[in-house]
C-alpha cells in the first residue's frame, strides 16, 4: 500500500477539475409551443394597431426615393473609378485586388438619416498609411476630373477614408481599406493600418455574403431596420452592433419549430422575450457567429455591464410593450425615457430594473497587493 495520494492529485489524493462549460438555452415562448401549446389560436383582427403601427414606422425609416438616388449616385462613381484602379495600378506598391460593397445599404436595411455606403477595398499589396492615403486622393482627384460631384469631400480616417457630399440629402461612400488574408501575417504595426482593423473589413465581407445568402424574407429587413431604430433611441441597446441586429432579426423570424417564418409583429415581440430571458447574458447559448471559426457568440464581444445593461432594458420594456404600450416602444408618442424613468399604464406602474451586476472594485489586501473582488450578478 502506497501512502499518499497519486503524484499531481494535490492534498488528499483529490484533483480540482473545472466543469466544462455547457451552455444553456434561455425560455423562448416561440421554440417552448410544443410543449406549452396556447389554449386557443391567436386572434387575427382585421384591424391590427400594433402590427399598422409597425408597417408604418418601418415606412419612416426606410430611406426616401431622394436619399437612395443621391447615394446610389454616389457609390456607382465611387464603383466606377476603383474598378478603373484593378485595372490600371497607380502604382507598384498600390494594388487593388477587389472591390466589396457591405453594409446595410448592400443588404437592404439602411434607416433614413444615416446615407452611408461601406465599401471594402481589399489591396493585393501591404496597406503602408501612406498608400492608403494616396488612394484616397487618386479616387478624389479621378471623381472630380471625370464626373465630378460639387462640394465632394474626401475625409481621412483610421480604416481608410470616406468621401462625402454636401447637402440635403447628402451621402458619404465609407470605404475600408484592406488587404489580402496572406498578408495579415506581414504587418508591421509602425507602417501598416492595425491588424484588427484589417482584420474587421473581411469580417465586414463575409457577413454581408452571410445576410444575402440567408435572407430572402423582407420581415427579417423590416426587422432589422426596427431594431437599428431601437438601438439609436434607447441607449440600453447601445452595446449592440449592427452585426448582432442582423443576427436576432434572423432569428426572431426564422428560428422556429415548425421552421415557418414569424409575422413581423411576432418576431419584434420574440426580440424583447427573449433578451429579457438571458438569450445575451453570461452561459446563454446566444446565437454563434456563422462567420467566425471557434463557435464563437456573439453577445461575448460585450462586456459584463453592457449584457446586463441590454438585459435589463429590454425587460423593462416588455412590461410596456404587455400593457399596449407599442406606441411608445416604437417611438411614435412620448420619449425614451419610459426605459429609465417610471411610468404608469392603466394604473400599473412599470419602474426601470436594476443592474444585477455591479463591476467589482478593486481592494488592497493587507499586504498592499491590489486584487479584484468577485461579484456574481
Amino acid at each position: 500500500m502506497v501512502r499518499g495520494g497519486p503524484r499531481g492529485r494535490g492534498r488528499g489524493g483529490h484533483m480540482k477539475h473545472r466543469p466544462p462549460f455547457i451552455p444553456h438555452v434561455p425560455f423562448d415562448v416561440v421554440l417552448a409551443e410544443p410543449a406549452f401549446p396556447p389554449m386557443k389560436p391567436p386572434k387575427e383582427d382585421a384591424e391590427n394597431p400594433f402590427q399598422d403601427a409597425l408597417d408604418k414606422k418601418n415606412e419612416d425609416l426606410t430611406p426616401s426615393e431622394s436619399e437612395q438616388t443621391t447615394l446610389s449616385n454616389l457609390v456607382s462613381k465611387v464603383q466606377t473609378v476603383l474598378d478603373d484602379l484593378i485595372v490600371s495600378p497607380v502604382l507598384e506598391d498600390l494594388i487593388v485586388e477587389e472591390v466589396r460593397q457591405v453594409g446595410a445599404n448592400k443588404k437592404g436595411t439602411m434607416v433614413t438619416g444615416n446615407n452611408v455606403a461601406e465599401i471594402v477595398v481589399v489591396l493585393k499589396t501591404l496597406p503602408t498609411k501612406e498608400a492608403v492615403e494616396t488612394l484616397g486622393k487618386k479616387v478624389w482627384e479621378t471623381m472630380n476630373e471625370k464626373d465630378p460631384i460639387k462640394g465632394l469631400k474626401l475625409i481621412p480616417n483610421d480604416r481608410g477614408f470616406d468621401l462625402t457630399t454636401p447637402g440635403r440629402p447628402g451621402a458619404t461612400a465609407a470605404m475600408h481599406v484592406t488587404t489580402i488574408i496572406p498578408n495579415l501575417r506581414k504587418l508591421d504595426s509602425a507602417l501598416h493600418i492595425d491588424a484588427k482593423i484589417l482584420s474587421s473589413a473581411h469580417s465586414l465581407i463575409r457577413q454581408s455574403r452571410w445576410f444575402e445568402e440567408n435572407v430572402q424574407q423582407e420581415s427579417i429587413k423590416k426587422l432589422t431596420r426596427l431594431l437599428h431604430d431601437l438601438k439609436r433611441r434607447f441607449q440600453g441597446f447601445a452595446p449592440l452592433s449592427s452585426w448582432m441586429l442582423d443576427l436576432l432579426a434572423h432569428y426572431c423570424i426564422l428560428n422556429t419549430p415548425s421552421r415557418q417564418p414569424l409575422t413581423l409583429g411576432q418576431g419584434y415581440k420574440r426580440f424583447f422575450k427573449i433578451l429579457s430571458a438571458g438569450f445575451f447574458l453570461p452561459g446563454s447559448a446566444g446565437i454563434v457567429d456563422p462567420c467566425e471559426s471557434g463557435a464563437a457568440r456573439v453577445h461575448t464581444a460585450m462586456n459584463l455591464e453592457e449584457q446586463d445593461q441590454v438585459c435589463l432594458t429590454a425587460q423593462t420594456l416588455i412590461r410596456v410593450l404587455s400593457h399596449d404600450g407599442f406606441k411608445q416602444v416604437l417611438g411614435i408618442e412620448g420619449s425614451a425615457s419610459i426605459a429609465t424613468e417610471m411610468s404608469v399604464w392603466d394604473g400599473v406602474v412599470v419602474s426601470p430594473h436594476e443592474r444585477a451586476y455591479t463591476k467589482p472594485e478593486p481592494k488592497k489586501d493587507d499586504g498592499g497587493d491590489t486584487e479584484m473582488e468577485v461579484v456574481k450578478a
